[in-house]
This record gives C-alpha cells, sequence and structure tokens, in this order.
C-alpha cells in the first residue's frame, strides 16, 4: 500500500506554517515532508537513495528558488516512479499562463491559494479528503 505521506513544495515559511495548522485543524494525521526549494523536492524524491520517499500526494508552489516549479512537475511526470502521483499546484498566481502551462505539464489539480485562513483550512480539507480519501490511486506501490 502507497505511503499516505504529503510532500509540500513551499518556499514561504508563513505558507508552510499555515498549511501545517490547517492540516493539523483537519485532524489530518499523514506525515507531512517539506521540501523549501525544487532541488530539495527533487532530492527527496529521487535523490536519497537510503530514505526515497514516495508520497501519496505532491503539494507544489510554482514560484521557488533554484529549481521552479513548473520544471519539479515535469521531472516528477518524466519519472516512472512519479509518473501517476498525484500532483496538486497551489499558488497565489492569477496568470492563466501558469495555470495552463501547470496542466500542460501534467499538474491533476490547479488551486489558487485562499487569503482568508477559514477558507484555506477548508480548502485543504477538501484537498486532502479527496486525494487521500475518495481517490483511488493509479497505483497502491
Amino acid at each position: 500500500m502507497r505511503n499516505q505521506s504529503i510532500l509540500l513544495v513551499e518556499d514561504n515559511p508563513d505558507d508552510v506554517a499555515l498549511m501545517l495548522h490547517a492540516l493539523k485543524s483537519n485532524n489530518m494525521s499523514n506525515d507531512i515532508v517539506i521540501a523549501e526549494d525544487g532541488q530539495q523536492a527533487l532530492t527527496k524524491l529521487f535523490g536519497n537513495v537510503e530514505n526515497p520517499i514516495n508520497p501519496a500526494l505532491i503539494l507544489l508552489d510554482l514560484n521557488l528558488p533554484i529549481i521552479r516549479g513548473l520544471e519539479v512537475l515535469k521531472k516528477v511526470r518524466d519519472n516512472e516512479k512519479t509518473r501517476l502521483t498525484p500532483v496538486v499546484v497551489m499558488t497565489s498566481s492569477l496568470e492563466l499562463s501558469d495555470r495552463y502551462s501547470s496542466y500542460r505539464c501534467g499538474a491533476n489539480s490547479y488551486i489558487r491559494k485562499p487569503v482568508d485562513f477559514d477558507e484555506f483550512v477548508k480548502v485543504i480539507h477538501e484537498l486532502s479528503r479527496y486525494w487521500l480519501q475518495i481517490n483511488c490511486p493509479a497505483l497502491d506501490a
């Protein structure tokens, strides 16, 4: 059975704290692995031979340092191990080109980060409930 961990790729410490609080508020007990930039995300997914992660869900910001979110998404989709892992882009971007590019590169969903805390908690609840409880993944490996 697939590990029910979540890889959160987010460089803003306030957004990380908000996400962790929202997950805790929704009684989500999943392990959360945090990557603060695109390079860390790729290392956690592909470069850690002793302790590789195989998350059930990747929450990916687009505006990341070192390696941008779309590049991370492309590498996730190009790798056999992660090709089918659900990736939800969570960003503050209103740009249609970002949304289009995200879907074109293989994002399963594109969500604009809510500014209001209560709305953010609600979105995280729905998102995690769908991807971790309701959705049937392509593989259980």
